[in-house]
Formats: structure tokens, C-alpha cells, sequence
């Protein structure tokens, strides 16, 4: 019996994947360099500094990679207070669909000064019961502990859990973590392989919706 669902939030509730990119290629060109599509999509769904160290690695930034986790966060994060951002195609239906039949959280790498601007920004914080967010943790996905804390907060165990996962570090994280996991791949994550990672994958939330209904009765 499934008792908890729990969502990554950018690029899964929330289209922010491109405003990640937007802000990594900002970043770059700020300091005299390029970055790939390649290594911007390689940073998606990973812990934030690990992500900041990639970027440094692989574009060459004159910055440490602490500075860079910051300046990308408050560059987002201005992004977000100047308002535009969108739920992705379904999240409202899923969360109605499911809110007092099952626990509901979220667990991303983005900070809670992130998730606490997102959230309401798109009217969706009152669906969840708990939220993790990439500073309150030691090690971020693919480590499976951001799940594990939040099956805690939910009082769910792994075999009663499902994820629901845009990105292939993050789908890892919850494989990990022992709960069932959905691939919901964003635009920018469609041609990744989620074969060894995730359970099932779905086109989108709504079919996602359809295949946890399915679990929960």
C-alpha cells in the first residue's frame, strides 16, 4: 500500500530548468567564458555544490566553487521574485488528486530560500506535509539521504513511497533511497536514460497521476 508521494521540485513541479540554464550561461559569460549544453544538463539534479564544482571544472571560472553555488542562487532566486514562473503541465491535478489520501512531499537540491519564493509563487505549498531542501542536508543526490529524511518526516517507509524524479541523479537518489521510483522527464531531460534508475517512466504528470492511482487503491 502506498502511504507517501514525493516530489522533486525544479524541472519536475516547476519549469526552472531553463532559468538554470539562462543563469549558468549569465554566470559564464560574466566572468569571459562559455558552458555547454552538455555541462549544464550533467549539473541538473545534482547536490548544489557538486553541481557549482562541475561548472567551475568544465567552463574554466575564475571562482571557487562555493561562489559560484551562491551567485547562482541569487540569481535565481531574483528570478523568482520578479514573478513568470510556471508549474509544469499537471502538478495542480496530481496534487488535488492525491492530497489527503497520501502523505506529500518534496525533496530538492535547491535551497529553502528557493523553495519558500517557488512554492508559492505557483500556490502549491498548502498541498505538502513535508519539505527537505538541498541546505538541510549533508549529502545531496544522487546520495539517496534527502529521501530517507523525508520518508522520515512522513512517517512512510521506502516500500510504501513513491518519487517522482525529472533527472537521472535525482531518480538515482530515490532508487537508492529503496522507494518506488517515476521518471517524469522535463524537456530538457527527454533523451536521458532512465532504464537503470527508475521504475517506470512517464510522459508526464498526468500519466504519472494514472499510474500511482493505480498503486494507491
Amino acid at each position: 500500500m502506498i502511504r507517501a508521494l514525493i516530489f522533486d521540485m525544479d524541472g519536475l513541479m516547476i519549469d526552472t530548468e531553463h532559468l538554470y540554464w539562462d543563469v549558468g550561461r549569465e554566470l559564464a559569460g560574466e566572468c569571459g567564458k562559455t558552458v555547454s549544453d552538455q555541462t549544464l544538463r550533467k549539473m541538473m539534479g545534482r547536490d548544489r555544490l557538486a553541481s557549482s564544482r562541475i561548472f567551475v571544472e568544465e567552463t574554466g571560472v575564475p571562482l571557487p566553487a562555493d561562489e559560484v553555488m551562491v551567485r547562482r542562487e541569487e540569481k535565481m532566486l531574483e528570478r523568482f521574485r520578479r514573478g513568470g514562473i510556471e508549474p509544469m503541465p499537471g502538478l495542480r491535478e496530481i496534487l488535488q488528486r492525491f492530497a489527503g489520501r497520501l502523505r506529500l512531499g518534496v525533496a530538492t537540491s535547491s535551497p529553502r530560500i528557493l523553495v519558500e519564493a517557488a512554492l508559492p509563487a505557483i500556490g502549491v505549498e498548502e498541498f505538502f506535509d513535508a519539505i527537505t531542501a538541498g541546505d538541510e542536508i549533508t549529502r545531496g543526490k544522487p546520495d539517496p539521504e534527502i529521501y530517507q529524511i523525508t520518508m522520515a518526516k512522513l512517517g512512510a517507509k521506502p516500500d510504501e513511497t513513491v518519487v517522482l524524479e525529472d533527472a537521472p541523479a535525482g531518480a538515482r537518489a530515490g532508487k537508492s533511497a529503496r522507494a518506488y521510483v517515476i521518471a517524469v522527464p522535463s524537456p530538457l531531460t527527454a533523451n536521458e536514460d532512465f532504464s537503470d534508475v527508475a521504475d517506470v517512466r512517464a510522459k508526464d504528470l498526468f500519466e504519472a497521476g494514472e499510474l500511482i492511482d493505480t498503486m494507491a487503491r
